[in-house]
């Protein structure tokens, strides 16, 4: 079955991230497969979110986080909980954006292009999942209104899958 899914990219912050709400709820509408809904969500924010290079996820596996489905380039495949910006978003439960990650402590550099970074935490039941992370080229291109929409991407996709 072929979902077509147009979201304009133009529109201000909320009201994008309120179309990429309900675009995610056709994706996974019917469909439990984490694996399944982690893939189409990181294929639909990388198609539709400006300005990104990486979208994806790691997930939690051993006590480390381990690169899962994503778009953009080759990726760490491992980070440690507490390590670079996924590890910390992870370790302490809280979503972690960063202006510039060449001034960020630990950084790990998977794509020397990335020049900024938002991490979301994937927490089910009071669970440690594993992050939602997006990479941009553009210093300072996350914010407050990308957060928000983002946990709330975050919260439908978890509570539509099983992960």
């Amino acid at each position: 079955m072929s979902h077509a899914v147009t979201v304009a990219r133009d529109l201000p912050p909320e009201a994008l991230y309120a179309e990429l709400d309900q675009a995610l709820a056709g994706l996974i509408a019917g469909e439990r497969d984490g694996i399944a809904n982690l893939a189409n969500a990181a294929a639909l924010l990388y198609a539709v979110l400006p300005e990104l290079n990486w979208a994806g996820f790691y997930l939690l596996r051993d006590g480390g986080l381990v690169v899962g489905p994503f778009q953009g380039k080759p990726a760490c495949v491992r980070i440690a909980l507490g390590q670079g910006v996924c590890g910390t978003a992870a370790s302490r439960r809280e979503t972690v954006v960063v202006p510039d990650v060449h001034a960020f402590p630990g950084h790990i550099a998977c794509d020397a292009a990335s020049n900024s970074e938002i991490v979301v935490p994937l927490v089910k039941d009071g669970r440690l999942i594993g992050v939602l992370d997006l990479d941009s080229p553009r210093t300072g291109r996350f914010g407050a209104a990308d957060a928000r929409g983002l946990e709330a991407f975050a919260a439908r996709l978890l509570a539509g899958s099983d992960l």
